[in-house]
């Protein structure tokens, strides 16, 4: 596995252990501001996981893509992917 997919993988890791504790946090009746700020904290690393996709993605893919022609379809996934984002 290379290194991006390793970091993106840890991270997935950390975001699995958060959302359990979320859960079990929730089952115990946890104070609401510490789950909505437990909440916030999945939401980042689900936010980081998916700028280190992306990057992946520009980097090969994209790159890839416009060298060989097909560089609509580029930057059509680029802006679906930024629309989604924004929303």
């Amino acid at each position: 596995m290379n290194a991006k997919k390793e970091k993106v993988v840890r991270r997935l890791r950390i975001i699995e252990g958060q959302v359990r504790g979320m859960r079990k946090m929730i089952e115990d009746g946890a104070y609401c501001i510490d789950v909505i700020t437990q909440s916030s904290a999945i939401k980042q690393g689900l936010s980081n996981a998916e700028d280190i996709l992306m990057e992946g993605h520009l980097a090969d893919c994209v790159v890839k893509q416009i060298k060989g022609g097909s560089s609509a379809t580029a930057i059509a996934e680029v802006l679906k992917v930024y629309k989604l984002k924004r929303k």
